[in-house]
């Protein structure tokens, strides 16, 4: 038996450009859960209820990750 877990055909079968593209949008995804997380912190009623996520960090680091691999998907995408 195998210890690889079983994926989907349209993975499998994807090209490494189409790879980096859905790597990069769940990236994208992180980063807006990770503004809204930044906003919430912000408008919080406690003052003194920081919290200690570095939320604003985690968007910078994921928006800039995202948009490399967005960039390397494209150049993927357009060379075919």
């Amino acid at each position: 038996m195998s210890a690889a877990p079983h994926l989907p055909a349209f993975l499998r079968l994807a090209s490494d450009a189409t790879l980096a593209g859905l790597a990069g949008a769940a990236l994208l995804l992180l980063s807006a859960l990770a503004l809204w997380g930044e906003r919430r912190r912000r408008q919080r009623a406690d003052i003194d209820a920081v919290g200690w996520v570095p939320w604003r960090d985690i968007a910078a680091i994921t928006s800039i990750a995202a948009l490399v691999l967005l960039a390397l998907a494209a150049m993927g995408w357009l060379r075919g």
